[in-house]
């Protein structure tokens, strides 16, 4: 099929000229479409932000499209790559300021905030446990999760996401100690609480026995919705996905060209924004096929 985009995505860290196995299949299904691609080394970027070296074998284009599918990066080092790919005459189709956007919730929250959980953050330059109690508490006993800008623990959701009160301080420690030690040093931008909302739940996950809640994963282009999946490959999801209507009132609200937006139906009904993510580092879902997700991108972008 014809798209005008070259995707980009990780090299295998030891084997020149082969592909990163965790994204096997997703460069299985764009080769099988007929898709554009080149990889990137994507080690030198993560290590010390160092562009040029990560697409020193990247083919140099004359003004193509381009869309980086490969991991989270921070916004410095997306910055680096974006600037090197600008440089080998590549345009790519997310700036700095759009993967910032997605990518840190506080960045965005400002544009979603009526469509998605109440929040409150502590920037890592001012984060404490005792600061983060105290911020805790203006949410007054309402339960709350906790992550970092990006991500949570959610798969130790009893002891380092969940809070089932917000004023009980004991706890409240207990679990962002437990995050922070978990973290190992690597908290992302700073210590997020988002209140918690009641979703429909569809069963447990079978290994961390997180409750699985009735979620989808939209794929947004320009403005339009082009892919959705279930986010979970387990659970009883019953009937068919939400319409892409759930997201009319932040699609001309969100910054950024290529981004996913993750949804939510309520446990008293009606859907809610979870969050959203840059598109170039966000998965295809568990409960999608990498070979319709580039269908439908290809023809999106054509």
């Amino acid at each position: 099929m014809t798209c005008p985009i070259r995707l980009l995505f990780p090299a295998h860290p030891f084997e020149r000229g082969a592909i990163e196995p965790d994204y096997a299949a997703e460069v299985g299904a764009a080769d099988g479409l007929g898709l554009a691609r080149s990889l990137v080394q994507v080690e030198p970027l993560l290590e010390r932000a160092d562009g040029a070296a990560a697409v020193r074998r990247v083919a140099e284009g004359a003004g193509e499209p381009a869309l980086y599918r490969g991991w989270m990066l921070s916004p410095d080092q997306y910055a680096a790559l974006h600037a090197a790919l600008t440089e080998r005459g590549l345009a790519p189709v997310t700036s700095p300021a759009a993967y910032r956007h997605t990518h840190w919730l506080p960045e965005s929250y400002a544009a979603i905030e009526r469509w998605t959980a109440p929040s409150a953050w502590l920037p890592v330059t001012e984060l404490t446990v005792d600061r983060a109690v105290a911020l805790a508490r203006t949410f007054g006993p309402r339960p709350l999760v906790v992550k970092d800008y990006v991500k949570s623990r959610k798969h130790e959701w009893f002891d380092a996401c969940f809070i089932p009160f917000a004023d009980d301080e004991a706890n409240v420690r207990r679990v962002v100690e437990n995050f922070l030690r978990l973290q190992d040093g690597h908290v992302v931008g700073g210590l997020v609480f988002r209140e918690f909302v009641d979703f429909a739940r569809i069963g447990l996950h079978a290994k961390s026995r997180l409750p699985l809640v009735r979620e989808y994963r939209f794929f947004v282009l320009d403005g339009r919705p082009f892919f959705v999946a279930p986010y979970w490959a387990e659970g009883q999801y019953g009937e068919s996905a939400p319409s892409a209507d759930v997201l009319a009132a932040i699609l001309p609200r969100v910054k950024s060209r290529f981004y996913a937006a993750d949804v939510a139906e309520k446990s008293a009904g009606g859907w809610m924004l979870v969050e959203l993510n840059d598109g170039g580092s966000a998965g295809v879902p568990e409960g999608g096929s990498p070979e319709a997700f580039y269908r439908s991108l290809g023809a999106a972008a054509g």
